[in-house]
């Protein structure tokens, strides 16, 4: 058979052209696929250093750990020096970073808030002083310095993964000798906490802690590459009404309040020998969202459902936006649910922990996880919960290097108005009675109110801070005696509040002292600003705390402690209604104090 020879040609070129065409289509769909995923993925920067020895040596094998300082970042890079000290790390989104530098034989070091900027690189120079070098500056010292042993600023590490090993201590007073040795009493970082306490910091709820002699433990458990969880549960004993809970936090990133966290909080408790047994459960999670290089997005949510013979639940979110305008002034805006107030999971205001310090803040605010539940109050014979919305703007300014001045405006819109106070005798379908005493809760109704607040925050030195705040807003009152019930006799009237807290440290006896007094222009029976209250600790009238560390006798680090609301019993105020005879109040003297242990 024959085959013509200008067909097969022309087949062939066909065939070429052909391909020659596919080729090109596919180089330009994978130039565009490229194109589509470099213009989708965000600039990134790099950063690079070198790590040397006080003379100049640089140092191979030296780890160094990269941390991000934005919220919502959670990886942690992790690389080696080579054999001329040098590191390098790539793809990191801008941001600001902590690089923490160790090695074998040198005193660990830490370089906070490098910042990584986009399609640059940021260049460090580490230098790491020898443990020998160190120790060397210590002999040096003048005779008259002084050490407080709890500072352990001088504690000598070989590396992250040991344990402290070495403290230089001075014998002789004078400091005429002075000698290096081996010390086993150095404390570990903080990893639990045993508490042996009576009484607690709110009463007349049965979502509340009850004031009874309770057990108080917290675990911190690191989860390797995961991040930390945090457990902490509570036992009650009193024989008559017995209680307990449990909460567990996860803190992916690993640090308190600066990524996201979940929470977990199951509570039971008797609210009488003859009556039903209250159980709670709530569900927290909560983070942060950097918006740009100047504005940071704060939210959560948490869901909280109750059962007191019937279930009542209710979701209660929170968003709070910062804006960094300056360095020296930064703006917020603020919606969050009552009556809860900062979240100290999430990093806001944490002077609610002012007392503690360290990783024992981290247990701490565990613990107070198991008492923020709403106050469950009783309506028409059904169980309700305290709610209500909070709005607000504010802008603060920094003071120097220890100073900060807060100004808000915000405004309330309370629908479930917990009201406080003593009485006997009421009806069992509106009052929710205390079995520990006569006080009670009471649904108050709503109310709303536009206020404002302007706080001042002073740190004088190392050991002494001061706090004050004046607020102005709307609060409960009851009008005159009448044949009503009670939340129908009572309304919203202003208030002017005005207040100050002090925190100090003794340095040689190291005790912690808390005090503060609060003062309201006029009869309340509700709180003024519940919400800045909260976050600078203020509670209406006197209240005094204190924290005394004891000698060491036993495994861990105890601590006697005390704390104290409404020492005076201020603010009690009489009313009468339908219901019968009753004495209001903002705030009830309450009394819990004990034994602390951390190891």
């Amino acid at each position: 058979m024959g085959v013509d020879v200008k067909q097969q040609t022309g087949l062939r070129g066909l065939g070429a052209k052909v391909l020659v065409i596919v080729l090109i289509a596919c180089g330009a769909a994978i130039f565009a696929s490229t194109a589509v995923a470099q213009g989708s993925k965000p600039a990134s920067g790099k950063l690079s250093g070198v790590v040397r020895d006080a003379a100049g040596t640089p140092q191979m094998g030296a780890s160094v750990e990269v941390l991000p300082e934005v919220a919502g970042l959670l990886a942690v890079r992790d690389f080696l020096t080579n054999t001329r000290g040098a590191f390098r790390g790539e793809q990191l989104p801008p941001g600001y970073y902590t690089v923490r530098v160790t090695l074998a034989g040198f005193l660990p070091s830490i370089e906070q808030h490098v910042h990584v900027s986009s399609n640059l690189t940021t260049v460090l120079r580490i230098e790491m002083d020898s443990m020998f070098a160190s120790l060397d500056n210590l002999r040096r010292q003048p005779a008259n310095t002084t050490a407080e042993p709890d500072d352990w600023r001088w504690v000598l590490r070989s590396a992250p993964s040991l344990r402290p090993v070495m403290e230089w201590t001075d014998d002789n007073v004078g400091g005429v000798t002075a000698v290096a040795s081996m010390d086993n009493s150095v404390p570990r970082p903080v990893r639990m906490r045993l508490e042996f306490t009576d009484g607690a910091r709110r009463v007349a709820s049965p979502s509340n802690l009850a004031p009874a002699p309770a057990t108080a433990f917290a675990y911190d458990q690191n989860l390797g590459g995961f991040g930390r969880m945090i457990f902490a549960s509570q036992v009650s004993y009193d024989d008559d009404a017995p209680g307990g809970g449990m909460a567990t936090v996860w803190l992916p990133s690993g640090v308190l309040g600066t990524g996201p966290y979940t929470a977990l909080v199951l509570r039971e408790s008797k609210s009488s020998p003859d009556g039903p047994t209250f159980r709670g459960v709530r569900i927290e999670q909560g983070g942060a969202l950097k918006l740009g290089d100047n504005a940071v997005l704060r939210y959560g949510s948490e869901y909280v459902l109750v059962g007191l013979g019937s279930s009542a639940s209710v979701i209660r979110p929170r968003a709070e936006l910062n804006l960094h305008v300056t360095d020296n002034w930064h703006a917020a805006l603020l919606f969050a649910s009552l009556p809860s107030g900062p979240d100290v999971l999430a990093g806001d205001h944490q002077d609610g922990l002012q007392m503690e310090s360290g990783e024992g803040a981290d247990l701490a605010a565990a613990l107070n996880e198991l008492d923020a539940f709403p106050t469950l109050l009783w309506r028409a014979g059904r169980p309700v919960l305290q709610s209500g919305w909070h709005e607000e703007v504010a802008a603060e300014r920094k003071l120097g290097s220890r100073g900060n001045l807060q100004i808000a405006a915000f405004h309330d819109d309370e629908r479930h108005v917990a009201v406080y106070g003593r009485g006997t005798g009421l009806p069992g379908s509106d009052y929710l009675q205390d079995y520990y005493g006569n006080g009670f809760a009471y649904d108050g109704g709503s109310m709303g109110s536009y206020g404002g607040r302007i706080a001042w925050t002073e740190k004088l030195n190392d050991h002494v801070q001061v706090t004050t705040m004046y607020s102005y807003g709307g609060v409960l009152i009851p009008t005159a005696d009448t044949d009503d019930l009670l939340r129908e006799m009572l309304r919203t009237l202003p208030r002017h509040a005005l207040g100050a807290n002090l925190t100090a440290k003794i340095p040689r006896l190291h005790t912690k002292l808390e005090t503060g007094y609060r003062w309201i222009s006029g009869p309340a029976v509700s709180h003024v600003d519940l919400y800045g209250e909260s976050m600078y600790q203020m509670d209406p009238f006197f209240h005094f705390g204190v924290r005394q560390p004891l000698p060491r006798f036993a495994l861990g680090r105890w601590e006697a402690v005390a704390e104290c609301d409404n020492l005076f019993a201020q603010g009690f105020l009489p009313a009468g209604s339908r219901d019968g005879q009753v004495t209001l109040l903002p705030e009830f003297r309450t009394f819990r104090g004990g034994l602390s242990v951390q190891f």
